[in-house]
């Protein structure tokens, strides 16, 4: 196991880093007094009218789990869909799957967003800042952008020359997980190098219950660890950057994420108990399970001259994953695959991506900024069983935003953008499911109706989003912001296309070729006081959608066997409302109490019902007590109960979790160790997460976890 060497490490950091501290001399040299009038995030807060948080490092360490999503739910207004202990999928605001992008290094990451039982394929190690716009975002990001952005900012480069690194070590209680990353970089004249290595294992996590219920019956979790939930990743990055004194900047990165997890055997097809005994093996991973591998690799340039700024961003994907079960069909006519034949499924998704930017600063009043993308898709399939049939996709979409700065206090801005999708959907036609249509009796109409898997579609959609804000920071405490925008998404190719059984959420979905594109309009406000010691937040909004997307249950009946009924991609009006509320108060000069909540409010207005995957309201009470390097707080989270449920959804219960932490900056042989110690659901309480993969199957979450995370940076100066 790889995890050995990055262990052997941490020793050998400590004691390079030592040398070349006794290898360089010091001088200490007398500066004027500096005053910091500004911090970063209040300053990134000021270029959009949007809802942004910035996360820096000290943030990310603290809540470091090695999960980014589960790190990034501590931010109000953000959630985390999780798929057991392992991997998670992010959700702003109620809005979640194709409506949230995610770019690293200006690429947007492209994978199977839209299935319940796919994490976010990016290395936690390597993020070391992290900005959250929430709200609107198609102008800048394009049409899957409606609900909000998570970009992944880009490490900041040294400004000397030097050699650096860290080492990295993780290791979690609940689920016996080590984890483990080093980095290695240099930094010399105008070049930047640098590597990342980082590897995750993990075993069958433990839950606060003996039993789970699905389908009616009764399973029992034997010695309370979840059977099959074991998994680890791999994950491997190089990036490198020209810079030429800001005229010409130069960025190429390559990465590959990989990641295998196991499902619980109870949750996946028809419930048999006897799959569930323990094998006396908590980290082995049986069937079913899923593997992906995702390749990225891209490029950014940058010119600026006199008041101009061109930037251009190229990049390829390859998103790989498969879902292995032993071989089971809902038609017994179908044969067993001579090849590979417990391959269930398997998406080979490859992904194109260009950009072109033009940034126009010939004022200190006027910001112009025009813009193009496009990106063409390829997913082809494989196994005995699939949900999505294979398709051709190409979105193409210009815009333009203008900023106009009266003064240092207001600003507005506004634009537009047109984009144009096409999709082409290969057709099949299934000759098993037609020969067992017919064995067991039904019409030749009902047997036409049904045979084919996957109907052709060839369509196109044009669509515009536009918006306009303001930002107005009269003085150095109030901050005023206030957004409307008209936004809108192309419908993906499940929503247009899907037909089957899909396991991820045990039922039957189907597509609708004739669906539009979904649009509507978004009000966001918010409102940020600052004073000495106090800080107060509030970030109400509201969201009118024409044509939301959704699954709803048709009432008819699956002709597929153990399928149950249909549940079909509709239309319909819908309503988003909510907001985020923060306080944070510095009791004394080392004690700070802060208080965070969050509230989404959704309502179906043609089925005058909740919609489905709404967040409970819920709300965090930090107590925080710091001085020097050390740190400790006591974290108090509750959890309203979600009794707002949508057709054929479970109300769930809510609950009180007690988190502890502390962490420690440790000065050794000229270095600081950064250590913290966290201890989640410390009660041991037993509760649910609405928005998880297993909810349906009444899995709790992951029961008491301790956590131990460790880095040390490394660097030598270069003479």
């Amino acid at each position: 196991m790889r995890i050995r060497y990055i262990l052997g490490t941490l020793g050998i950091c400590i004691t390079s880093t030592a040398y070349s501290q006794v290898a360089d001399s010091v001088k200490s040299v007398s500066l004027s007094e500096v005053v910091v009038t500004e911090s970063y995030r209040h300053a990134q807060s000021k270029k959009t009218a949007l809802t942004v948080d910035v996360l820096r490092e000290d943030f990310l360490n603290r809540h470091f789990t090695g999960n980014l999503v589960q790190a990034i739910e501590n931010v109000p207004g953000v959630q985390s869909m999780d798929i057991g202990a392992g991997f998670s999928k992010p959700m702003i605001r109620g809005l979640g799957f194709n409506r949230i992008a995610v770019s690293e290094n200006g690429i947007k990451q492209e994978g199977q967003q839209w299935g319940a039982d796919h994490g976010l394929e990016i290395d936690a190690f390597n993020v070391e800042g992290v900005q959250i716009l929430k709200g609107p975002s198609s102008l800048l990001y394009g049409s899957d952008a409606m609900g909000g952005v998570i970009e992944i900012l880009p490490a900041a480069m040294p400004m000397e020359n030097q050699v650096f690194g860290e080492a990295s070590f993780l290791y979690k209680s609940v689920n016996d997980g080590f984890g483990g990353s080093l980095m290695l970089g240099v930094k010399k004249g105008p070049w930047l190098l640098r590597g990342r290595f980082s590897e995750q294992h993990f075993g069958d996590y433990r839950v606060p219950t003996d039993t789970v219920v699905y389908l009616t019956q009764l399973m029992p979790v034997y010695g309370r660890r979840l059977k099959n939930t074991a998994g680890y990743e791999r994950n491997a990055s190089f990036f490198a950057s020209y810079d030429a004194k800001k005229r010409y900047r130069s960025d190429y990165s390559v990465s590959n994420a990989y990641q295998k997890m196991g499902f619980f055997p109870g949750a996946h097809g028809i419930p048999d108990i006897s799959r569930l005994q323990d094998d006396g093996d908590s980290r082995n991973i049986d069937l079913p399970n899923s593997w992906v591998n995702h390749l990225k690799a891209s490029t950014h340039q940058q010119y600026a001259w006199d008041g101009l700024i061109l930037s251009g961003d190229l990049g390829y994907q390859y998103n790989h994953r498969e879902e292995w079960s032993s071989f089971h069909t809902h038609y017994g006519t179908q044969p067993v695959p001579e090849k590979d034949p417990d391959k269930e499924l398997a998406f080979m998704l490859h992904t194109l991506s260009a950009s072109l930017k033009l940034r126009i600063i010939r004022s200190s009043s006027w910001e112009h900024t025009l813009g193009w993308d496009m990106q063409g898709q390829k997913n082809t399939i494989a196994g005995y069983s699939f949900l999505l049939p294979e398709y051709k996709r190409l979105t193409t979409g210009g815009f333009w935003l203008s900023t106009w700065r009266p003064s240092n206090r207001l600003s507005i801005s506004g634009g537009v953008r047109y984009d144009y999708g096409k999709i082409d959907i290969t057709p099949y036609q299934d000759p098993y499911l037609e020969e067992y249509l017919r064995e067991q009796g039904y019409p030749e109409d009902k047997i036409a109706e049904n045979e084919w898997r996957s109907y052709p579609v060839n369509r196109s959609f044009g669509d515009y989003s536009c918006s306009i804000g303001m930002v107005w920071n009269p003085s150095a405490m109030h901050m005023l912001k206030v957004n409307i925008g008209r936004s809108f998404r192309l419908p993906g190719a499940n929503e247009l296309a899907s037909n089957g059984v899909h396991h991820g959420t045990f039922r039957h979905e189907q597509g609708d070729a004739s669906l539009d594109s979904e649009h509507g309009w978004q009000l966001d406000a918010s409102y940020d006081f600052t004073y000495k010691g106090l800080h107060f937040a509030l970030s109400p909004f509201a969201s009118w959608f024409d044509n939301y997307i959704y699954l709803q249950p048709t009432g008819e009946w699956s002709v597929l066997p153990h399928a149950g009924q249909i549940y079909r991609y509709t239309g319909a009006r819908a309503v988003f409302l909510g907001g985020e509320t923060s306080v944070s108060i510095d009791i004394l000069r080392s004690l700070n109490y802060r208080f965070s909540g969050e509230y989404v409010y959704t309502y179906n207005r043609d089925d005058h019902t909740a919609l489905s995957f709404s967040p409970p309201a819920s709300m965090r009470n930090t107590l925080t007590w710091h001085r020097k390097r050390y740190e400790l707080y006591v974290e108090h989270q509750g959890i309203a109960s979600q009794n707002r449920i949508a057709r054929n959804e479970d109300p769930t219960s809510g609950a009180n979790l007690l988190h502890l932490g502390g962490s420690l900056r440790l000065p050794i042989a000229g270095t600081e160790v950064e250590l913290s110690l966290t201890a989640r659901n410390l009660l041991n309480t037993k509760y649910y997460n609405h928005l998880s993969f297993y909810r349906k199957v009444e899995i709790p979450e992951p029961g008491r976890n301790f956590q131990l995370f460790i880095k040390v940076p490394f660097k030598q100066i270069l003479k």
